[in-house]
This record gives structure tokens, C-alpha cells and sequence, in this order.
């Protein structure tokens, strides 16, 4: 089975120096490549120089992540497409169990690895953790992670699990899959199309895993940090786009619900003198109603089901039974 190992690239000299070391070492057979966003740092130059046996691929443009991995991914010869954020450290071994559950699991399309914190290897990882679930309105949470409340490694998620979507920042998908789905909905730009893809793999049928014998480290927030408000305008839009296209639930209802809980997001930003993110929230409805008839119109052209309620009561289930706490507001 070839593994193409695909890292997106803008402006990030600096991360490629200090990571794309480790994902060579460790790539156990695995093509590598580089797929960069137009960016104008020295980073192709670094590439060459000193890991010529990579390969780079050069979009004409910053697409952002989902259209520079959409452009990128057509010029990959692979089975299975491995998109790795250039912030993370891989580990040995690490694509040993990956390699194992494609071959024997023919119906698994989408995989995801443990996914550790590199500046506390100790704890999981806000993007991804142990693998990622939504509720009915659409907001995510993992295994390992609620809201801002991060667990302690302590093998308790050394499992294999089906989950509801896997992390962009480590995330394996058959290129059949990624096909069958036309890659990633471009009018994401960045953050929550990896979620919008396993939704709609879901309501076709594909299976999404986690592995928790595969780790990886992320750095995280390297290319935007979660303070930036254009992040949070990004989320919360890009949260309303994935719901329109693919809940089962009663949209309108759904859409009502999410307009009263981000409403007190906005006056809990507002409580905090944070203006730029109650606006960014603002915007983002703002966009998202701009945008709503194309959203309906593709809603229509995708299967929906109503779906991850059973996923999520076993995963609360989880949570009541081993006693855990979370801090859900701060």
C-alpha cells in the first residue's frame, strides 16, 4: 500500500526547520511531500537544500487549506493521502498500526492517530485529542478534550475507536474516499473542513478510525493563534456552513438554537472587552446568511442522516463512568 505524506506549507521556513527532520526519519517507506501555498519566505529554497529527496509540489496561489490540499492531492500517486500539519512531530513507528488498519479494514476511509501536545507531551492535544465527535448543533469536542479542559495521557485512550471526524492536523483518507467526496469544500478557506469532510464521508457510509497506537506531537496554533479573532470568525462560520449541508436534524430549529448560543458566546467575548471577537462572530452570521442560498443548494445535492447521537452517548457514557470533570465554562 503506498502512503503519500503531505505537508501544506505557507510561509513556514521556520516549522519546516524544525519538523519535516522528523517525519523524513520515521517515514517508514512513505513518499514525502511538500505542498506549498505561493508562499515568499525561503522555504522552497530550504526544502531543496537541505532535503532534496522531498518532493514539492507549488500552487499557484494561497488557497488557504482546503483548496491548496484540493489542488495539491491531484498530483499525488497514492492509495492513501496522509495530510500532516507542518507543525507536528512524528514518531517511530507511528505509521506501522496506520498501515495495519488500511490493509485488514477495508471499509475503514478515514484514520486518525493520538494526537499529543509537543510543548506537554503529557497531555493530548486541543485539535484532535483522541478523536473528534459533534453535537446536534454542531459543535465539536474529543476524547481528551472539552472545550478548554485537556486530559492527561494516561493510556486510557490506547484504543482503536470509530469516531466522528478525524484532526486536520494529522489526518489519513483513501484517495478513493477523498474522491468520491471532491476533496475538501473550498469555501472553508481554513478551519472545520476536515469536519465538513467526515460529515459528508459519514452520510455516505465511510468509516472514520482512531488508532490510539499511532502518537504524533502538535505544536498547535502555529499558523493562527486561538486568540485571533480571524479564527474565531472562521469557526463559528465555518461551524453554520457544516451544519446547513449536512445535519439531519430540523435545520431551522437547529440554525434558531445556534443563533441563541452564539449570542451568548458574543456577550461572554463583549463581559471580557474582547470587541474584535464579538464582532468576528457578528460577521460570521452575517456571511453565513449572505451565503445561505448556496448552502441550501447544496445541502439538496448531499445525503443527510441523522447521526453521532449513539457515538456521543457512548462517549459521555465514558466520561460519567470513569468520574471525569470538565470545566465547561471559564
Amino acid at each position: 500500500m503506498k502512503i503519500a505524506i503531505v505537508i501544506l506549507n505557507w510561509n513556514g521556513r521556520k516549522l519546516l526547520e524544525n519538523f519535516l527532520a522528523s517525519v523524513v526519519a520515521h517515514a517508514s517507506g512513505a513518499a514525502v511531500y511538500v505542498a506549498d501555498n505561493a508562499s515568499t519566505d525561503t522555504s522552497i529554497q530550504f526544502i531543496k537544500t537541505s532535503f532534496p529527496k522531498v518532493k514539492i509540489i507549488q500552487n499557484s496561489t494561497n488557497g488557504g487549506y482546503a483548496k491548496g490540499y484540493n489542488d495539491a492531492l491531484k498530483q499525488v500517486d497514492a492509495e492513501v493521502f496522509c495530510l500532516l500539519n507542518s507543525d507536528v512531530e512524528v514518531t517511530a513507528g507511528w505509521l506501522d498500526s496506520i498501515y495495519t488498519e488500511f490493509e485488514t479494514h477495508p471499509e475503514t476511509a478515514i484514520v486518525q492517530p493520538k494526537i499529543l501536545d509537543y510543548k506537554k507531551k503529557d497531555h493530548f492535544e486541543y485539535a484532535g485529542a483522541a478523536g473528534g465527535f459533534l453535537d446536534r448543533y454542531g459543535f465539536a469536542f474529543c476524547r481528551g478534550r472539552i472545550f478548554e479542559s485537556i486530559e492527561k495521557d494516561e493510556g486510557q485512550y490506547n484504543d482503536r475507536s470509530s469516531i466522528f471526524w478525524a484532526s486536520g492536523a494529522c489526518f489519513f483518507i483513501r484517495k478513493s474516499t477523498f474522491d468520491a467526496l471532491n476533496g475538501f469544500d473550498e469555501h472553508y478557506f481554513a478551519h472545520f473542513e476536515e469536519i465538513d469532510l467526515c460529515w459528508r464521508a459519514f452520510n455516505k457510509g465511510f468509516d472514520c478510525v482512531y488508532i490510539g497506537q499511532s502518537t504524533v506531537y502538535h505544536v498547535g496554533g502555529a499558523t493562527l493563534e486561538p486568540a485571533n479573532p480571524k479564527k474565531t470568525y472562521l469557526n463559528f462560520r465555518n461551524s453554520l456552513y457544516t451544519i446547513t449541508k449536512n445535519t439531519g436534524y430540523f435545520l431551522p430549529g437547529i440554525l434558531f438554537s445556534r443563533m441563541l448560543l452564539d449570542g451568548i458566546a458574543g456577550l461572554r467575548f463583549l463581559l471580557q472587552l474582547k470587541f474584535d471577537h464579538f464582532w468576528a462572530i457578528l460577521r460570521a452570521h452575517f456571511t453565513f446568511y449572505s451565503n445561505l442560498p448556496r448552502l441550501l443548494k447544496q445541502r439538496r445535492m448531499l445525503p443527510q442522516k441523522k447521526n453521532h447521537e449513539l457515538i456521543q452517548s457512548i462517549v459521555w457514557a465514558y466520561f460519567i463512568n470513569k468520574k471525569r470533570r470538565f470545566k465547561f465554562l471559564t
